[in-house]
């Protein structure tokens, strides 16, 4: 994963709450485009009305389960991203145009590049997600999540791609993937079945059955 962008977006105060204005979304994606585009030589056409329409369907679906950011707020934000991740690829608001390999590139780089000639629109909308969740997690947390190195293999991508063309739900148990936890296979855009939302319930349940005791 190419987490570049990552360091302009924890430049932006408050970040976690300002993502879920449009105004701030649609600007961060496209400063996410350009950056993408600047390091692996393509270009990216932005269609605003689907853009702004994965927003407000995230927003939607985000709000319907926010409650679950009081469980276990590390957890929330990978989820929400996950939900915008589906929207992106649902609405799919970018296309790429004028791709072209870049033998320039820092063998670092050259192995992400196949990845985004594979499926340069796919790589965008997730390396945005993945990004927002590292600046998100640096200003709440000090830091950032280790990524998985799946995340940098193109058989990892091409089983991506393939899946989330059929379920773009699957999108969110990708994302868990590449951040190194367990994925939800069966209900991955559900919050109260994820493992780490279920621990921490249990763990409530546990410290308020011993205050009653």
């Amino acid at each position: 994963m190419d987490l570049r962008f990552k360091d302009e977006l924890a430049l932006m105060p408050d970040l976690g709450h300002q993502l879920r204005r449009l105004r701030w979304f649609r600007t961060t994606f496209r400063a996410s485009a350009r950056s993408v585009e600047a390091t692996y030589g393509l270009r990216f056409e932005i269609d605003e009305t689907q853009l702004t329409r994965a927003f407000l369907d995230w927003i939607e679906i985000m709000e319907a389960q926010k409650r679950f950011a009081d469980v276990n707020r590390a957890d929330f934000i990978i989820f929400a991203a996950g939900l915008v991740l589906r929207e992106l690829i649902r609405q799919d608001p970018a296309k790429a145009v004028g791709a072209g390999p870049r033998p320039d590139l820092p063998p670092a780089d050259a192995g992400m590049a196949e990845i985004v000639q594979f499926w340069p629109e796919g790589f965008l909308y997730t390396n945005y997600c993945v990004s927002a969740i590292a600046a998100v997690y640096e200003q709440e947390f000090g830091h950032a999540p280790t990524i998985d190195q799946c995340a940098d293999d193109l058989r990892t991508w091409w089983s991506y791609r393939e899946n989330v063309t059929e379920m773009p739900a699957y999108a969110v148990a990708f994302l868990d993937r590449f951040l190194g936890a367990e994925p939800n296979w069966i209900v991955p855009d559900s919050a109260q079945s994820r493992q780490a939302m279920q621990a921490a319930l249990e763990g409530k349940d546990k410290r308020k059955v011993g205050h009653q005791a």
